[in-house]
């Protein structure tokens, strides 16, 4: 067993406690998964989307043989590909994680005829180490923006000394639950604990202000809750309020291609962006729009993939790049994609929160997560279970990302041990990721333009897939100077 883990990654807990350490992961994944589809206009696709998540791990797991201890959800970095996918219904939205996944594949079969080293030398730890420290850090300002939220006020968006209370009692469980020495439960399910206590303090404090008629103690928003049951005139809804089915994205485009028409859903998130825009069935151009979306993101999250597996093996003391393989996690990566695309709405990928989650709890059964999915499937159909979920105020989800986000960061930190800082080559290169990351620089490739020459459309690369991409180059040209100063040198000597 590795060092200081409570389960490995072959261990199998007993299913009761397996069940509480599913629903923990569940969870910890939860804000993420649910945040891809609300944000994209699709919030109707909620269900479908942890359904997806669901079927891309249980993807990812076959592939990986059971020996990954990471959960698969809902990608943020396909957001803005995604964008332009809606515009094409959900036939834009299956053509896109397509692409994102043969992207995978392709580069698993390059990797299965050349190898790895390429890989190693292309991204030492040098710039691993900075770039998985900085996934945590650009995700510390969406958890702080969340710990002061109040779902409930009439102004959400508002700053909430309440909400902000109810969030920092969830970190201080998580944190007194995962470091006291006295009980072994709690520092297995720190999370659950955390969000219970948070949840049962906003739930407090929203009841006072219900019953005084204080908008600003409102920190939950219970009213989907009971939509869930009754309709708008007050009658039962009868069995979908307790179980329905999500819309799957495959079956969603085959009816928009069968119907040529688009659904409500689709309708809404095109007019919620601008009112202006109509939803247009794809065609050769709507194609050719999608690939150009998905197709430059796809191969810079591959960076993203080695990273959070770099720091996964560094937490279960098991170089999962070398076994299973970096080929294998590829493939799992990439037809889970497609896979939970095509019941979800979104392209996957690896969860730094779940690799927090294993980091913090130390459990790294691969049956706790394989549970995970197969928990996500079930759920996903129940209605009243779904609504509860969603009903977790930011406010306390904020709480628990404020450790999750914190240990991702600090396992890149952990990272540059490896790194001799002193060395300038070092330093410039952690420098150039470090500072463009979180200065939040980005590459805007234009591939529209109007009548006049002004850009009308282009694909925005993300802050971290720009900060990767220009440590890289840069470690490439140090790299090439001090070979050939190498060079000169020798050839000195031997004159």
């Amino acid at each position: 067993m590795a060092k200081n883990l409570v389960y490995d990654v072959q261990d199998v807990p007993k299913f009761n406690k397996m069940l509480i350490f599913a629903l923990q992961q569940l969870l910890a994944i939860l804000a993420a998964t649910i945040a891809v589809p609300t944000i994209i206009g699709l919030p109707t696709q909620i269900p479908a989307a942890i359904f997806g998540a669901g079927v891309g791990t249980i993807v990812y797991q076959l592939f990986t043989k059971f020996k990954s201890p990471v959960f698969l959800g809902s990608s943020f970095a396909f957001l803005n590909s995604l964008a332009i996918a809606t515009t094409y219904g959900y036939c834009g939205i299956v053509l896109g994680s397509i692409v994102a996944g043969l992207v995978y594949v392709v580069l698993a079969v390059i990797i299965h005829f050349a190898g790895t080293k390429w890989v190693s030398k292309l991204m030492p730890p040098v710039i691993i180490g900075p770039t998985v420290a900085l996934i945590g850090l650009s995700l510390a300002g969406a958890a702080m923006g969340d710990i002061v939220k109040a779902n409930g006020a009439a102004i959400h968006g508002s700053y909430n000394l309440v909400a902000l209370l109810c969030g920092l009692v969830t970190f201080i469980t998580v944190v007194i639950c995962s470091t006291q020495k006295r009980y072994q439960m709690p520092k297995l399910i720190p999370f659950i604990l955390g969000i219970v206590a948070g949840y049962v303090v906003a739930s407090l404090f929203t009841l006072i202000g219900k019953l005084a008629n204080i908008d600003y103690f409102k920190i939950i928003n219970w009213q989907p809750i009971v939509n869930n049951f009754v309709d708008a005139e007050g009658k039962f809804r009868g069995i979908t309020a307790i179980f329905n089915v999500p819309k799957f994205s495959l079956v969603q485009a085959i009816k928009e291609l069968a119907s040529q028409e688009f659904s409500l859903d689709i309708i809404a998130a095109n007019a919620g962006k601008n009112p202006a825009v109509v939803p247009t069935m794809i065609n050769g151009g709507g194609i050719a729009e999608v690939v150009i979306a998905f197709l430059p993101v796809a191969l810079v999250v591959f960076a993203e993939h080695i990273a959070d597996h770099k720091n996964l093996s560094s937490i279960i003391d098991k170089d999962l790049i070398t076994e299973p393989g970096l080929k294998r996690t590829l493939l799992g990566d990439g037809v889970g994609s497609i896979a939970g695309t095509m019941f979800g709405v979104c392209p996957n990928t690896t969860y730094g929160e779940s690799v927090g989650c294993v980091a913090i709890t130390r459990n790294a059964s691969v049956a706790t997560i394989t549970l995970t999915a197969l928990m996500c499937l079930v759920l996903s159909f129940i209605s009243p279970i779904m609504v509860v979920l969603q009903s977790i105020p930011s406010c306390v989800m904020g709480g628990v990302c404020l450790t999750l986000y914190g240990f991702i960061a600090v396992s890149g930190l952990k990272m540059f041990k490896d790194i001799d800082l002193s060395e300038n080559k070092n330093l410039f290169v952690v420098s150039a990721i470090l500072i463009s990351g979180i200065g939040g620089l980005s590459i805007q490739i234009p591939y529209a333009f109007a009548d006049n020459g002004a850009v009308a459309k282009f694909i925005p690369v993300t802050a971290i897939a720009t900060a990767l991409i220009l440590g890289i180059v840069t470690n490439a040209i140090l790299n090439k100077l001090e070979k050939s100063k190498l060079g000169k040198e020798k050839e000195e000597k031997a004159e």
